[in-house]
Parts: C-alpha cells; structure tokens; sequence
C-alpha cells in the first residue's frame, strides 16, 4: 500500500486535533470541576466558519477577523475550547469575579472568574499536543468568537476559543499582514 504525503498529513493533523481534545481534558481545573466542551471542525465546516467570521468582522468593525478568516480557509482542521459558566460555590470568601459572592454573581449574570483559567489552561495544554506532533497551530479569539456565535458547542458556553491547524511547508499563521481598522 502506498500512502502518499497528503493523506499522512491529512491522518497526521486529525490524529493531533484529536490528542488537542484529550490534553484539553485531561488539563488542570480549579477546583477539579470539569465545564470544558471540545469539538473539532473539519471541510465544510471551515468555510461556514470563516463566513460567520467576515460576518462579525462587518459588524464589529474587527479587520483582523478577515485575516483571520483566510487563516482558517487554510486550514485542515479547528478544535474549538469552550467553558460553561459556573459559580463554584466559593461564597464570600473568592470575590475574583468582583461580585459579593457567587449567589450575587449568578444573580447578576456575572461571569465566574475560575471558567476563563480553566479555558486558559486547556488552551496551553492543546497547543503543547499541538507542538508535540509538530503540527502548526494559533489560538483565536476571532474564530472562537464565530464559533460561539454559530453554538457551535451547544448551549451554556460563555467563552470560546479556536485553534486552527495547518500541516504545510511554513505555518500560516504567523508573518501575516496586520489589518488596518
């Protein structure tokens, strides 16, 4: 059987945004409560995603999202991150999300300050599976923006993040050109 480069690095990028997902769980939580979501995003997929983006990027006013965009055309695949939000039941005695304590917070539609550690952590983790099958990677707030616009990851999550990954002889994602505003 001959397998050709295409397909090995086809096999290879989808072998490591799968390792991206199992690092992002298996990565620390603050108190050891679990509220990552991962997915990953293929072919078709990609382009919806990258439409949703320019979408933003009109409404927002956010030129980088349009380089972003090309970014994630250039892709072969995306994992996506995301956290629900969650008070721990810390009480009075946290106050990291500058709310009296987590009752308040939930009240008030406050954002629990542990999700975006938590998000924070499971990224680095994912990128260092990334880093360790040598594939290219770059964490997105634009792409995990369009994603979570899109529910992507289903209902309850607050914070999303993607990472596109690119198997090619010089990474797309960096040296790019910066957007004017």
């Amino acid at each position: 059987m001959l397998i050709t480069a295409k397909e090995a690095e086809r096999d290879a990028l989808l072998c490591a945004a799968k390792r991206m997902c199992a690092a992002a769980r298996t990565a620390p939580k603050t108190k050891g409560d679990d509220l990552i979501e991962t997915a990953i995003l293929t072919e078709g997929e990609l382009e919806v995603l990258a439409a949703e983006m320019e979408r933003l990027s009109a409404e927002f006013s956010y030129g980088f999202f349009l380089r972003d965009a090309a970014n994630i055309r250039q892709s072969g695949a995306v994992v996506l991150l995301g956290v629900h939000n969650r008070p721990r039941g810390l009480g009075d005695g946290c106050g990291y999300c500058n709310f009296q304590n987590c009752a308040d917070c939930a009240s008030k539609g406050g954002l629990c300050a542990y999700g975006p550690i938590d998000l924070g952590i499971a990224a680095g983790a994912a990128v260092s599976a990334a880093a360790d099958a040598r594939v290219d990677s770059r964490v997105m707030f634009s792409a995990g923006r369009a994603a979570l616009s899109l529910g992507l990851l289903g209902e309850g999550i607050c914070e999303l993040l993607a990472i596109p990954l690119s198997v090619s002889g010089k990474s797309p994602y960096f040296d790019r050109t910066r957007p004017q505003k």
